[in-house]
């Protein structure tokens, strides 16, 4: 068997006209025949890429010779998780690793102005028209959660869509995503009474450093309600790094027969969805829209439902969820470019490029707010809905790949070396650069107490925001969810006191009622108004969880903790008053490692003191006694 396995390296050799291109690397030469045929094209393509440098501190053959083919197993990785392979990785960079080096600005030629867009009002009837619409039609969508990352930056250890959305019930963020999209598809398919699918299908995008926690957190918990044949994982490769200027592939510097890698970005989702057969396999189900999202804003499918009614009444292939920004906030805009030959695109522009594109194109003032006090250039979310025909289309075409940057940190302005390696990354949202202008690209925009609170701050980093600016924290996050909760009962007639502030972890933050509920019981503004009748109060200092699908708020006066719930099928109605002790917030320093993470990166524990707890299984309408 090993004489068969030489003889044919020995006939790939002579093939390849061995001495015309091994000769620069005489280390990698000497252990040749350790390498199966595949193995030795993999050899040739470095060379010619100039990769010969990889193997300058390989040993003699007999020395970690199973190092040395785990080396090109590596590689061989490498080249088949990037379209186009390693060739077309190192070509790439090399392009634009001159280009930043030169100082090339990416946005020479364009000229930005605002684009097309559709700006919501909560609670008004166009708002109301749009949610019907996004329900009716999210049969027929899929959704796409990017979670690739660990919650480090927060100061957690775990995977960040374990945590706690809030703590009055615990939910986490992968429990309410998931719990959302089954109130969506059990509210969907009624409406279509049959007709079409039945079930969305729900990906999410891992990568090496969350794949195994999220199945595990997925597995330990029944998928929480959802059929595990509805989930699909798609784990995210790595890309190699880079030593300079010229593209080298940088060594790991822990060991010397691996190339260093890091993450490529979001970005990857595209080529991800493609490559694995899941975009045609919804595509040819039927399923018209794909919803992308990241993984810790809580607030997000409070903005599903309108949004994609948006996408479906104006036809967009590509809508932008989107949340009014101040001038010069630190959010990218959703900006329409158009260039001298021509060429348009509607994309998101970072925010340090959006102000001086706009001074250098005949707008001296830069980005400046207009007379609704906002910047006409709505902030992008990181939210999509994309129409999946087209999406497909231009993927065919594309093999997924998107427009990529890269950003060296260099050591000195003669930008020769750099301080450290770097790579080439892209972005899920720069997805529209390459459509034809007769593509439909818009965006929805509405308030961001809404739609947008993501958690991503550690408690250090979020107290220096400066007064004004959101905290994007566990406890901002947290905080959001309240208030959303409490501003939505108050629009549909609940009388909800004003929050009050406090301090935690050196944030201040409004604290609203803590007002919670499945997404079953309110999907939309329309289902939470029909559940709300009479007159009804929830004081400052209460706590009301609903975990029920079918009950509804009659004349309801709390004051105090009230967690309510009904089996489903059973239709309940409950009134009267509850009047208790409740539930109080205790402040927690983050640095009390007696604390679990989860709760000292908020700031805060909530005391579970007293609270009427009530689950009905018959229905009926019921009084509650304070």
């Amino acid at each position: 068997m090993a004489s068969s396995a030489v003889g044919s390296t020995a006939a790939a050799l002579s093939k390849l006209n061995i001495d015309d291109w091994v000769s620069a690397a005489p280390n990698l030469q000497k252990n040749l025949s350790l390498l199966s045929p595949q193995q030795v094209e993999l050899a040739k393509m470095l060379l010619e890429l100039n990769q010969g440098h990889l193997f300058e501190h390989w040993p003699e053959p007999g020395v970690e010779d199973d190092e040395k083919r785990a080396f090109f197993d590596q590689v061989a990785r490498l080249n088949a998780s990037y379209p186009g392979g390693l060739a077309s990785y190192i070509k790439t960079a090399r392009e634009l690793l001159a280009d930043s080096k030169a100082g090339k600005n990416p946005y020479d030629g364009f000229t930005p102005s605002v684009p097309s867009g559709e700006a919501l009002n909560f609670g008004d009837d166009n708002f109301v028209r749009y949610e019907e619409a996004g329900v009716r039609e999210a049969r027929k969508a899929a959704f796409v959660l990017v979670a690739g990352g660990l919650g480090e930056r927060l100061g957690y250890n775990g995977i960040k869509v374990a945590l706690p959305v809030e703590t009055t019930t615990g939910t986490c963020f992968l429990q309410h995503y998931i719990e959302s999209i089954l109130a969506l598809q059990e509210t969907s398919c009624r409406l279509a009474q049959g007709d079409g699918p039945t079930e969305i299908p729900f990906a999410i995008m891992t990568s090496d450093d969350t794949h195994s926690r999220t199945i595990d957190l997925l597995e330990k918990n029944a998928y929480f309600g959802m059929k595990a044949s509805q989930v699909k994982l798609l784990k995210q490769e790595k890309v190699a790094c880079l030593d300079d200027n010229d593209a080298r592939l940088a060594v790991d510097p822990h060991n010397k027969y691996r190339i260093q890698t890091k993450p490529h970005g979001h970005g990857d989702v595209h080529s991800l969805l493609y490559s694995s057969g899941l975009l045609k396999e919804w595509l040819d189900a039927g399923r018209k829209w794909v919803l992308f999202f990241q993984d810790t804003n809580g607030l997000l499918f409070k903005a599903i439902p309108a949004s994609l009614g948006v996408s479906a009444i104006k036809e967009y292939h590509v809508n932008s969820l989107a949340v009014p920004r101040k001038a010069k906030e630190a959010i990218g805009g959703i900006t329409k470019l158009t260039h001298q030959d021509g060429r348009t695109m509607v994309i998101n522009v970072e925010y340090n490029q959006l102000d001086p594109l706009l001074r250098a194109t005949g707008h001296p003032d830069g980005d400046v707010n207009c007379e609704t006090g906002y910047s006409p250039f709505p902030g992008n979310i990181n939210q999509l809905i994309f129409e999946i025909g087209p999406y497909m289309e231009e993927l065919s075409k594309t093999g997924g790949a998107i427009k990529e940057f890269v950003n060296p940190k260099y050591k000195d302005s003669t930008k020769t070396a750099f301080k450290s390696s770097t790579r080439l990354e892209c972005m899920m949202q720069d997805y529209p650069k390459t459509l034809p202008p007769s593509a439909r690209v818009g965006f929805t925009v509405m308030d961001a107490w809404l739609g947008y609170a993501p958690v991503k701050n550690n408690p250090e980093d979020a107290a220096k925001v400066p007064k004004g600016n959101p905290y994007h924290s566990a406890t901002s996050g947290e905080m959001a969810m309240y208030r959303a909760n409490s501003l939505i009962l108050r629009k549909a007639g609940v009388k909800i006191d004003d929050p009050v502030q406090r301090t935690f972890n050196g944030q201040e933050v409004d604290v609203w009622p803590r007002i919670v509920w499945k997404p079953k019981w309110g999907l939309t503004f329309s289902d939470v108004k029909s559940k709300v009748n009479g007159n009804c109060s929830v004081t400052g200092k209460s706590t009301l969880a609903i975990k029920g699908k079918s009950i509804y708020l009659e004349d309801l006066s709390l004051d105090g903790a009230l967690v309510i719930d009904a089996v489903d099928g059973a239709e309940v109605k409950v009134g009267g008053s509850v009047q208790n002790a409740g539930w109080t917030i205790e402040n927690v320093d983050y640095k009390d490692t007696s604390v679990p993470e989860e709760v000292r990166i908020r700031g805060f524990k909530i005391n579970k003191d007293e609270q009427l707890e009530k689950t009905y299984k018959e229905p009926g309408k019921y009084s509650l006694k304070p």
